[in-house]
């Protein structure tokens, strides 16, 4: 297939664009879908112009300006950096296209491309960035600044740069499961003493972060939820709390919260203090537990520790795949999943799809800790024992023919295309 390309001179770029030459060039796949292009001297950060990018009122749309630079390390990390405003835009998170497309020696693709995906509001322009490392073969990169399917859109790109950053570090965590099934107790305290005796039990070194399973105060009891249910902060989270200071571990853990008339499905986080961090209100709710007095929750937060981002799940929750997949937009980089019982290849999907860490503690469903391919790196299979794992949060996961799903999920995940609500009139 024939490229349809346009050869530019120099697009002037203040510093810090740290790019040896200044020739830019034009790509397009054909003519009928060329953006308009040109290089604006009224709109910069500071510099002579920037490169611009219209939709010119073409649906089809999609291409813009692309950069090579040589005396690319395999192997070696990069950081690419770039500044961009926007008007007409509606939804930049996927029609602004910032990438680096890896060439080898011959000019081929080596490797798959990078979806650059971070970014911070600067004043009037928008900071996008992402480390990444040059694959196996590559000698080149070629910046793409691209923008996609916005016929009504422009875009303006300055102050772009590529250049060496130190690898990252290892970012390894400790993270431990409990597999337990108390039975014939008479209180939720005696039901958390139980999981705590089993945690000293099974997993007794160092943790950053701990998971006992769902409704832990009321497994085995026979107590209804409603009455089982207390207050968050309230009794539960204070002894979870000098759990999590004397194992400096963040604990998570399934309860039922109550507040005013409503009685909660709730995971609480603590973190290495003791001081509640967070809590998750299942938002899915099965039939058995409307019946049973609960009322489901209605966001999905993120939350950030001392060693990354982290979300909440509880049990039905993932026969649905908005809850994790709104977590993982946020930037969360694992899951806890306190379950009762639940889909094994759901929970498996899950994982993939979203590039996450899956840590499950469950009754009916397996205990384990899944890595971002969905394979199990540690699996608690007995009453009474622990899925422990050291994981690295820094490795990341690639796949040959798709590259980085992570990265592309962050810009191709398509939010502007409304899901119906289920509606069948025939």
């Amino acid at each position: 297939m024939k490229l349809f390309l346009f050869l530019v001179a120099a697009a002037a770029f203040a510093e810090p664009a740290r790019i040896e030459s200044t020739s830019w060039r034009v790509w397009s796949q054909r003519e009928q879908t060329a953006p308009k292009t040109y290089i604006d001297h009224t709109i910069t950060r500071g510099g002579k112009g920037s490169l611009a990018v219209s939709g010119n009122s073409n649906i089809a749309v999609h291409g813009g300006w692309e950069h090579t630079v040589s005396g690319i390390e395999a192997g070696k990390w990069y950081r690419f950096t770039a500044y961009y405003k926007s008007q007409g835009v509606r939804y930049p998170t996927w029609q602004i296209v910032p990438r680096v497309d890896w060439r080898d020696g011959a000019g081929k693709r080596a490797g798959q491309p990078d979806y650059i995906y971070k970014t911070k509001q600067e004043g009037e322009w928008t900071k996008t960035w992402l480390d990444i490392p040059a694959p196996e073969r590559a000698t080149e990169a070629v910046l793409q600044l691209f923008l996609s399917n916005a016929p009504g859109g422009t875009v303006w790109w300055d102050d772009v740069s590529l250049e060496p950053v130190p690898a990252p570090r290892e970012r390894k965590i400790r993270v431990a499961s409990i597999n337990l099934r108390p039975a014939r107790l008479k209180s939720r305290e005696e039901n958390v003493e139980r999981f705590i005796s089993a945690l000293d039990q099974a997993a007794p070194g160092p943790m950053d972060i701990i998971l006992f399973p769902e409704g832990m105060t009321v497994v085995g009891t026979g107590i209804p939820y409603v009455q089982v249910a207390e207050p968050v902060p309230g009794p539960t989270t204070a002894r979870l709390g000098r759990l999590a200071r004397d194992r400096h571990s963040y604990v998570v853990a399934g309860l039922y919260e109550r507040e005013g008339p409503a009685v909660y499905n709730t995971a609480v986080l603590i973190d290495r203090e003791g001081r509640l961090a967070g809590r998750y209100r299942k938002v899915y709710l099965p039939r058995e537990e409307y019946e049973a007095g609960l009322t489901p929750g209605g966001e999905y937060p993120v939350f950030d520790t001392d060693f990354g981002r982290i979300g909440l799940m509880i049990c039905y929750d993932v026969f649905y795949t908005d809850p994790a997949k709104a977590l993982a937009a946020q930037g969360a980089e694992m899951i806890l999943l306190p379950i009762w019982g639940g889909d094994e290849t759901l929970a498996k999907a899950r994982a993939i799809e979203n590039r996450i860490f899956l840590v499950t503690s469950g009754y009916d469903h397996p205990t384990y800790i899944m890595d971002p391919d969905g394979e199990r790196v540690a699996w608690a299979r007995e009453r009474g024992t622990a899925a422990i794992a050291t994981i690295d949060l820094n490795r990341r996961y690639t796949q040959q023919f798709l590259g980085d799903m992570r990265n592309r999920r962050m810009k191709e995940q398509r939010t502007d295309v409304p899901v119906p609500a289920p509606r069948v009139d025939r």
